[in-house]
């Protein structure tokens, strides 16, 4: 079975599990039993219908904008406990919006990739929507905003507002310009998506931007075997995030999907749990260049 097809089952049976409430579905209610205490890896809006658990970001912008504001360990230790096991593992296996994207990505249509530069733009929405924004901007009873929820995430658009309001008539009208927002933040990530692989990974996703920073730390690594190495370049013709891996796998933009792995003709990549190739091997220089062997093809 090829890598990428057991990526997608996993990816559709994380999906399944973090979503199995379907009488919500029908119902138009959520979810508000034990497991909603449970934080999970992905982005997966806990106002969606079928959602077991919360999504980590929901969580520490409530944590952070709560009227007495506590250093929570628990939501700051689930969060470092996935960057630290993962890293950016977690996007390309175990967050539901994350295969949304590759879904849509699928639609047939031109193909771009987007400026290296842009991909700074979510540190940006971590630092002032998921953080500053809740913890500076309060209302008269000391509550902060939980800004990215509210204002722009567009999975919960999608796998919450969007059901609930089918469902429920009272909630279509009270209608504001709040949803019409996010709804046009949607379309705009739909759109984007169908021509940039992972369009919100790419620009707006704080919570990737989180899990990239551990990228070089995690338990789970992609590293390079230098002395068996021939330049061919497959790695990075094959990588959609845009990373050339045998020159940077720690790269912040890499997650862990290990298409690389899969492209190259020699066996140099490697990824997993628990290994570490010696200091020695993962800096020797190529064993040869490249011989034509067209197993980049």
């Amino acid at each position: 079975m090829k890598y990428s097809i057991k990526r997608k089952i996993i990816q559709f049976c994380f999906f399944g599990i973090t979503n199995a409430n379907l009488p919500g579905f029908i119902n138009g209610t959520i979810y508000t039993g034990s497991l909603k205490h449970i934080c999970v890896p992905g982005l997966n809006c806990y106002s969606c219908p079928g959602a077991l658990g919360s999504c980590p970001l929901g969580s520490l912008q409530a944590v952070l904008g709560s009227y007495k504001f506590n250093f929570s360990f628990y939501i700051i230790g689930i969060l470092l406990a996935f960057g630290v096991v993962f890293g950016r593992f977690i996007c390309a296996f175990l967050c539901p919006f994350g295969l949304i994207q590759e879904l849509i990505h699928k639609i047939p249509s031109p193909k771009i990739m987007m400026h290296k530069m842009l991909s700074y733009v979510k540190y940006v929405v971590l630092v002032v929507f998921v953080i500053a924004i809740p913890l500076l901007i309060v209302d008269f009873m000391g509550m902060g905003k939980p800004a990215f929820c509210q204002y722009i995430c567009p999975s919960g658009t999608l796998l919450g507002g969007i059901p609930l309001l089918l469902t429920n008539p009272g909630l279509r009208d009270a209608l504001g310009w709040l949803f019409t927002l996010k709804t046009v933040i949607l379309v705009l990530v739909v759109v984007g998506s169908v021509f940039i692989y992972r369009f919100f990974c790419k620009l707006l996703c704080p919570l990737g931007a989180m899990y990239a920073l551990f990228n070089r730390f995690s338990l789970y690594q992609l590293q390079v075997d230098k002395s068996r190495c021939v330049n061919c370049v497959a790695c990075a013709k094959s990588c959609k995030m845009g990373v050339d891996p045998s020159k940077n796998p720690d790269a912040l933009e890499c997650i862990r999907c290990g298409d690389c792995v899969a492209a190259c003709p020699v066996g140099a990549l490697k990824s997993g749990f628990g290994f570490r190739l010696s200091k020695k091997t993962a800096e020797a220089e190529p064993a040869h260049e490249c011989t034509s062997c067209n197993g980049c093809k």
